[in-house]
């Protein structure tokens, strides 16, 4: 047994003995907590306090409170704001007013619908002397009150109900005010208009943080504030998949400045393009690898989808320097919810959804929830070969204690689709066919069937030390007949292919322990960091081909059929291949708060990489070092400025069949991140440059093999911006230059721009509800998307032209139930969506396509 197998067995049994001795002691625990509420319904939890300038602090509480709604009642001295918890007692509350402005920070505590949404309270001017209440999350654990006065800074008075924490707020009037009362009570999701006779308008809505989101974890594997992270991190919710019905992630993908479609391996997989550099070392799944290029992630089940731009193996070790994009699942909800979609559209496209969650018991210490899609059709390719995909997810969650969580995750995919190269270049561009055509044969397929099972432990010793152990496997299985394109004569327009069976199977164990403390040395506050990785990777290859004369094909008049594929024992095998890599990776990070307004982030990584293939072995170390740094003049602008590198093993084959040495790279990263309209929206702009080297790329004389490219260089300017402009009104936008090419090669021009990568992109997607009225519920959405230039390969033999997609959208959405029509290429126009590094991969984008959706809760 090896080293690194050994070490995955004693983690795995170090886990167990770990995992007995917490629970019994975590599920042992008794909580007493004394009622502080009397007999009356509200009871003073202090004298009023005189213009707010002190607050009553509540000792810490080891668990997050959820505030659940919020409440704006009339009285006869002013306003009484309600935040609905039964938790009311455990509120951590901390006084920040300045001038006019009454604000209060809850440091234990988040704003969360009963379906686990965050959401904002805003109500403008509830009565004379107060302007505005907005109440919103500041980040993970901290809610924001907020109440400006007009002539002065309004008193507070705090109480404690059975409802939850109420804020009596009494505003500063002058002598030509008289303050004139609301007839009637508003809450959170509700929306009270102005008549003639009311001279005083009331508006407070509650509204879900639909585009924004203010923490991530992908950054720094613990729940941080975007505004505190020094690279480049962007955000897509999942309101933004709703709203543009996204069945792929690629769809959403669009959105994120520097990010473009990759290979797409035949139309069967999805690998991305991040600041220049495609992503074939995968992506991350609730921050575990995910193969990206050997499946398509499912969107059923996604919460958000981070990316992290630049090199993240300071903390998930073997990935490309581009970025890396984490799919975030659904969890399980302590309140009931359940949810049912179904989308029709062209194509023959039917993709039925469903979305239950809730506890398992009274007590709401076991909670589930299951996702489930089905997909058939939606292919626009030549022969009418549908896709068919069945997709399946249970989740449980134990909370064994008010400290111990553990939860179980599965996961099955079966995912058939046809196998298709798409086009091949001609002269310096495109060939002129139609862009439906397929140049392969009518039973070209792919079928992938992947099954994921794992569990998460975490247990929290106190407010400050959190020890989490994760595992999962993973396993994938793909058949694939497939028609590989060769040579083009363009002369005569026949282009050579050749028939294959490929045959693969991955198997994947991942552990993961991370250990988070929180504590202070003098003056400056700590999030300390500690982890251990180990993972095994086995992947057995076999690849079957047969070339023939016959086989080709005209690209202008094909003709299919003309030759009978051989069976699967027919096909001589060309190479079976196995590779084998084992990882054991430590890493240690600490976020320092040296000053308020001032922040570090300072890690490192030690990975020790074991490879074996049939022919070779080869074994790397590497040290992973990030630093950055958190420069805040004033509260919402965000200086940063970060290093970092990364370090990956090379999955590319010599013909001589030894591997390629690990790929290196290196970033430097400079920012600012911007917070507007009360944190309603995000702006971030980036410049970076990234160099890599020993990439593999395909050998030209041995398109099966892989040789290593030198070294290449990507610099760029990004900008992103997401949120609300106005009630109603969201949107998500990108604009990114991107100048990557070869700086360094033995077998390429030094200059050459890397493929698929343009000079220019950017995209806009923007929707719009009505909220009032009649036609309350009625919204619109537009998009917008542009690539530049491309060139198709790394020799820059052809270009690929640009394009501008339009897409649009309308919805309406009433109660519990939504109803819309997304059209994608509303102009029909012929674009590429990406390039496979060489002339005969080219992927064509999807024509004028309407999908129609209704979904419903309940």
């Amino acid at each position: 047994m090896s080293t690194v197998n050994q070490q995955i067995l004693y983690s795995l049994c170090l886990t167990g003995i770990l995992s007995t001795l917490i629970v019994p002691s975590a599920s042992a625990e008794v909580v007493q907590t004394k009622s502080s509420l009397s007999q009356d319904t509200h009871r003073a939890l202090r004298e009023p306090v005189v213009n707010a300038k002190l607050l009553s602090q509540v000792p810490n509480s080891p668990t997050l409170v959820e505030v659940t709604g919020v409440k704006a009642t009339p009285t006869d001295k002013g306003v009484e704001l309600i935040l609905q918890t039964t938790q009311g007692q455990q509120l951590q509350i901390t006084n920040r007013s300045a001038d006019n402005n009454f604000i209060t920070d809850i440091t234990n505590a988040q704003l969360r619908l009963p379906s686990s949404d965050g959401f904002i309270f805003r109500s403008e001017k509830p009565t004379e002397g107060i302007t505005e209440i907005t109440v919103t999350n500041l980040d993970a654990n901290t809610i924001r009150v907020t109440v400006i006065g007009e002539a002065g800074l309004p008193t507070a008075e705090l109480f404690d109900s059975d409802e939850g924490l109420i804020f009596g707020l009494t505003p500063v009037v002058t002598s030509a005010q008289t303050p004139q009362l609301p007839a009637a009570e508003t809450e959170t999701q509700t929306e009270q208009p102005s008549t003639p006779d009311q001279p005083i308008e009331l508006v407070v809505t509650g509204e879900q943080d639909r585009y924004i989101v203010s923490n991530a974890t992908t950054a720094t594997r613990t729940d941080t504030p975007l505004r505190d992270i020094p690279q480049s991190i962007q955000v897509v919710p999942r309101q933004v998949l709703e709203d543009r019905q996204v069945i792929r992630a690629s769809e959403a993908l669009r959105n994120v400045s520097g990010v473009q479609r990759g290979n797409t391996v035949g139309g069967i997989s999805e690998v991305f393009n991040i600041r220049g550099f495609q992503q074939f070392g995968g992506s991350l799944r609730d921050g575990f690898n995910f193969r990206s290029n050997f499946s398509i992630a499912e969107t059923a089940n996604l919460e958000r989808i981070e990316v992290l731009k630049g090199p993240a193996s300071v903390l998930y070790g073997n990935l490309d320097p581009g970025g890396v994009i984490n799919y975030v699942t659904k969890k399980p909800l302590s309140e009931p919810f359940y949810a049912a979609g179904l989308q029709v559209g062209s194509f023959g496209l039917l993709r039925p959804t469903i979305d239950l969650s809730g506890p398992l018991n009274p007590e709401r210490t076991l909670l589930y929830r299951l996702n489930t899609a089905y997909e058939k059709g939606g292919n626009f390719r030549d022969f009418d070969t549908e896709v068919e995909r069945f997709f399946i997810s249970p989740v449980v969650t134990w909370k064994i204690s008010d400290r111990t969580d553990l939860r179980l995750e599965l996961e099955y995919v079966n995912d058939q689709r046809p196998y298709d190269r798409g086009l091949v270049a001609f002269g310096t561009g495109i060939a002129d066919i139609p862009f439906d055509r397929v140049l392969g044969e009518p039973d070209d397929f792919s079928e992938r069937t992947t099954f994921l099972a794992g569990y998460q432990l975490e247990h929290r010793f106190n407010g400050n030390l959190t020890l989490r152990n994760r595992f999962r496997y993973s396993f994938l299985d793909q058949t694939s007949n497939q028609t590989e394109l060769l040579r083009l004569n363009e002369t005569t327009g026949e282009l050579s292919r050749e028939f294959s069976r490929n045959e693969q199977q991955i198997t994947n164990y991942e552990l993961q322990t991370d250990l988070v403390g929180k504590f202070a040395t003098g003056s400056i506050q700590h999030t300390l960091l500690f982890g251990v990785d180990l993972s095994w990777l086995r992947d057995p290859f076999t690849f079957r081909g047969e070339s023939d004369s016959s086989s080709s094909i005209n690209i202008f008049n094909p003709v299919y059929g003309t030759v009978s594929r051989p069976s699967r024992d027919e096909f001589p095998v060309i190479f079976p291949f196995e590779t084998q890599t084992n990882t054991l990776g430590f890493f240690l990070q600490d976020q320092l708060t040296l000053a308020e307004n001032l922040k570090l982030l300072i890690g490192g990584r030690f990975d020790t990489i074991d490879q074996n293939s049939t022919d070779s072995e080869r074994e790397d170390q590497a040290f992973s070092p990030r630093v950055g740094i958190v420069y805040q003049p004033i509260q919402p602008i965000s200086l940063y400025a970060s290093f970092s590198r990364s370090f990956q093993p090379n999955f590319g084959t010599r013909a001589d069949g030894s591997l390629l040495e690990p790929v290196r790279g290196t970033q430097y990263e400079t920012g600012v991140r911007g917070e507007f309209l009360n944190g309603r929206l995000i702006t971030n702009l980036a410049a970076y440059e990234i160099t890599r080297s020993n990439l593999a790329v395909t050998d030209p004389d041995n398109p099966n093999f892989s040789i290593p490219s030198g070294e290449q260089r990507s610099r760029g300017i990004e900008l992103d911006v997401t949120g609300q402009i106005l009630p109603g009104w969201n949107l998500i936008a990108s604009y990114a230059y991107t100048d990557a090419r070869v700086t360094k090669d033995d077998n390429l021009q030094p200059g050459n721009l890397l493929d698929g990568v343009p000079f220019n992109s950017a995209s806009l997607w923007s929707t719009y509800e009505i909220q009032t009225g009649d036609f309350q519920g009625l919204g619109f959405g537009l998009g917008l998307f542009y690539v530049g230039e491309r060139q198709g390969d790394l020799n820059n033999s052809f270009q690929v032209p640009s394009y501008v997609r339009t897409d649009a959208s309308i919805f309406y959405r009433q109660n519990n139930w939504r109803a819309g029509i997304n059209i994608n290429n509303l102009f029909n126009v012929d674009y590429i969506e990406a390039t496979g590094q060489r002339r005969d991969r080219i992927h064509p984008g999807a024509p004028f396509t309407v999908r129609g959706t209704l979904s419903v809760e309940f």
